[in-house]
């Protein structure tokens, strides 16, 4: 039995990379609302924060490392005049890690005008790109695509003297998942990749005093503004006095949205696609009760992503639900470094049980994923020793067997524990009484969106847009893999 490599300072479960938001309003407070809209945001990335303001003239930045609320305070945004703005939260998966160059929104000049640009999901085709624009003379500052697409956009800009042919034939030139917002002095842009993605919405402020982007639905809710539409993929939408202009950028390809929205990434509050993020997940539990039921006393989820459809599975089953696992909400990522001692507590820095709950019962336990399996385990350990007599394990998600490419933190093949092992290894190591995945078609039928076109490729492989073999060679192979192209075999 081939078991993945064990480390604590990989998260082990799939990681977003990161959150965007825009705001256009004369008379509003953009830098501050823009600080809110990312607090919403700020489960999609927690390692920097930033905001550009443009107020007609010129565009000021202010980006740090931190949580937002660690980076802005009331003197920072005080500073921070105008009335159009980008923001960015980011979790690092592609190019440089966390340091400030790194850090959103990515300011570039085009001549004397300076345009910001903040950026979620992960360009495929960076290394050439970025090889092609230092031929014609481009400098870089950072390893980050996000630069790579404003250098692009600032090359073409300069030929045409119009940003928005700018925006469009840099669309035509990269390759990947993109969500984009771009502030220049006195506008606001918002444009998606031709598959879709990476989630974008559009919002209106009450009274007609402007407009917001989000990337999901919760950062319109908490500045007041009501929901539209999703930008549309490969859709470039401007904002500014004229109000809401749209153009198609590139023509739209195959419908592929990231279906780990659903499961795992968004909050639950949110809509996507027209989909309560919360009902779905409800939903998941609900069919895998059905795909694999099991005899039980009670049924907890794993916070929070576990939580709905842990209530779905109750329901379904006639299970009882019960709240036995706490989490602790104030641990997050840091930039203190745990002693090594405390890195063997793993899990249990976020998770605790309670074995008044939990003692003497069989479990049903629902989780959102499962990557190397490493929490797992220990989850399922820590139960054990709160006096749980059988651990079921029911995942709402498929195993994961492929990398992602396309903006999410996922481990190459010989670290996926299901690339590696059948399910009763994987049972055996995690240490369950019982492991069920829900089916790829269970997980499909629980998400009633407004359209039908999800990538899937975690579960199964088939990319929609092409990966580079220098990108994904490595990736793409299991130890067995590597070990037989590498002639160890």
């Amino acid at each position: 039995m081939s078991v993945p490599a064990f480390s604590w300072e990989r998260p082990d479960r799939l990681e977003e990379e990161c959150a965007v938001f825009g705001v256009y309003g004369k008379g509003e407070d953009v830098a501050r609302m823009t600080c809110f809209g990312l607090q919403a945001l700020q489960h999609r990335g927690q390692e920097s924060a930033g905001i550009a303001v443009g107020d007609g003239e010129t565009i000021m930045v202010a980006k740090d490392l931190g949580l937002v609320t660690q980076v802005f305070d009331e003197s920072t945004l005080a500073a921070l005049e105008g009335f159009v703005a980008v923001g960015h939260v980011r979790y690092s998966t592609s190019g440089a890690s966390a340091s400030w160059e790194a850090a959103q929104p990515h300011i570039s000049a085009i001549d004397d005008v300076l345009i910001a640009l903040a950026h979620n999901g992960t360009l495929v085709n960076t290394n050439e790109t970025r090889t092609r624009l230092i031929d014609e003379g481009v400098q870089f500052r950072s390893g980050t695509d996000s630069e790579v697409a404003a250098k692009a956009i600032g090359v073409v800009t300069r030929k045409t003297h119009h940003l928005r042919s700018g925006i469009r034939r840099a669309m035509e030139a990269l390759e990947g998942a993109y969500a984009m917002v771009l502030a220049s002095p006195d506008s606001l842009y918002a444009f998606r990749d031709p598959n879709g993605i990476r989630p974008l919405c559009i919002g209106k402020l009450p009274n007609d005093r402007g407009w917001v982007v989000s990337s999901e639905t919760c950062g319109l809710d908490i500045v007041g503004a009501e929901y539209v539409r999703d930008v549309e993929p490969g859709e470039i939408v401007r904002f500014n006095d004229e109000g809401m202009h749209s153009e198609q950028g590139v023509v739209a390809g195959r419908r592929a949205s990231c279906i780990f929205e659903y499961v795992y990434f968004a909050r639950p509050d949110s809509v996507i696609d027209g989909m309560s993020v919360y009902q779905a997940r409800r939903n998941m539990g609900r069919i895998i009760a059905q795909e694999a039921p099991v005899q039980a006393d009670l049924v907890l989820g794993v916070p929070d992503s576990g939580v709905p459809p842990a209530m779905g599975y109750a329901h379904e089953s006639g299970i009882p639900y019960a709240d036995g696992i706490v989490k602790n909400r104030y641990v997050g990522r840091t930039f203190i470094e745990p002693t090594q001692a405390m890195r063997q507590l793993g899990i249990r820095l976020k998770l605790n049980p309670l074995p008044s709950v939990i003692a003497g019962k069989r479990l049903v336990v629902i989780d959102d994923s499962i990557v190397r399996g490493n929490t797992s385990k220990k989850l399922v350990d820590m139960l054990r020793e709160a006096g749980a007599t059988e651990v079921h394990l029911r995942i709402v998600s498929p195993e994961v067997l492929w990398p992602c490419f396309y903006g999410i933190d996922t481990d190459t093949r010989d670290q996926l524990i299901a690339a590696n092992m059948t399910n009763e290894e994987m049972r055996a190591f995690i240490g369950a009484d019982s492991l069920a995945f829900i089916s790829l078609q269970g997980l499909r039928d629980s998400i009633q969106a407004n359209h039908d076109g999800f990538c899937e490729a975690c579960f199964s492989g088939e990319y929609p847009v092409a990966i580079p073999e220098s990108t994904s060679r490595k990736s793409f192979l299991t130890k067995a893999d590597f070990a037989q192209a590498s002639g160890l075999q």
